[in-house]
């Protein structure tokens, strides 16, 4: 059997689709449909059920792609042993919350570059979970540890979170001084069918009776209306503290949540995501008094 079928073989099965997988490795679909053919003759039994949705594993697929994601992570070990462990190339794509990845990770980028210049870092802050088995992130900030597949999970930090209002809008509605008031003012938050982790219903957490007047699907969308002065919302402490012309309001009700630093099993021994691991790691630390409540 040939290496590059099995390489093929784990592309298809982590993206589900023989085109987008094609596309990310780079070659046609028609050598990658090859590939794959080749390795089903050899092993002698189908790997994939192909519909017009996609491409999903078999059975014995299923069974292979375990197998083969076991040599993987060994090549990928040996090749970490030849090439030393001194060299940190080629890229690393991460994954964020939209808040965490561009109102914090984005400006702080350059760390990496002047790190390793020879590493690429690709930053993907949107509001969703992230797949890790089919390479969708190398590495991912998730909000609440994981408890399912298998992962190498680090805790990056723990964050606040708290009432904030314009000080244009708290001119024009008045300032509430107890949590009923809230009742009475427009109140910013998330679309609550669109909320991708348990971990982000935090509203009722502040107000028992909570209703968002103006829904938004990020954090940065809800954090500009809230600058902007349309009502109160629920922002990150280390998004909103360095804004003069937001108040924090009612400052005995607060959320408290943690970011999670995870990535793929498999990856534990490949020193781009490892050294990228690690300075995420220390870059958060350095800034570690950002992210709780004064």
């Amino acid at each position: 059997m040939n290496w590059d079928d099995f390489r093929y073989f784990l592309a298809v099965a982590r993206d589900g689709q023989m085109l987008s997988a094609a596309a990310r490795l780079g070659i046609s679909q028609s050598r990658l449909s090859r590939h794959i053919a080749a390795l089903e003759e050899a092993s002698g039994t189908r790997l994939f059920d192909r519909t017009t949705r996609g491409s999903t594993l078999t059975e014995d697929g299923a069974a292979l792609f375990v197998t083969a994601e076991r040599v993987e992570a060994e090549i990928l070990a040996g090749a970490a042993r030849i090439g030393g462990h001194d060299a940190v190339a080629g890229t690393v794509r991460i994954g964020a919350p939209d808040g965490f990845g561009s109102a914090f990770l984005a400006p702080r980028l350059g760390r990496f570059r002047s790190a390793y210049p020879d590493l690429r870092i690709q930053l993907v802050p949107v509001p969703r979970s992230f797949s890790l088995s089919e390479r969708e992130a190398d590495l991912a900030i998730m909000v609440g540890r994981p408890d399912k597949g298998r992962l190498r999970v680090r805790k990056l930090v723990p964050y606040s979170l708290g009432l904030y209002a314009s000080r244009a809008y708290l001119d024009r509605a008045g300032l509430p001084t107890t949590p009923d008031d809230l009742r009475h003012h427009t109140r910013i938050g998330y679309v609550d069918d669109l909320v991708y982790t348990p971990e982000l219903n935090y509203a009722r957490e502040f107000h028992r009776d909570w209703q968002s007047d103006i829904a938004v699907a990020t954090a940065i969308g809800q954090f500009a209306a809230v600058q902007a002065g349309a009502g109160i919302g629920i922002c990150h402490d280390f998004m909103a503290r360095g804004d003069a012309d937001l108040v924090r309001l009612l400052p005995e009700l607060e959320a408290r949540r943690s970011y999670w630093l995870v990535w793929h099993e498999n990856l534990r021994v490949a020193r781009r995501v490892q050294a990228a691991a690690d300075l995420l790691d220390t870059i958060v630390r350095e800034e570690r008094h950002l992210f709780a409540a004064d």
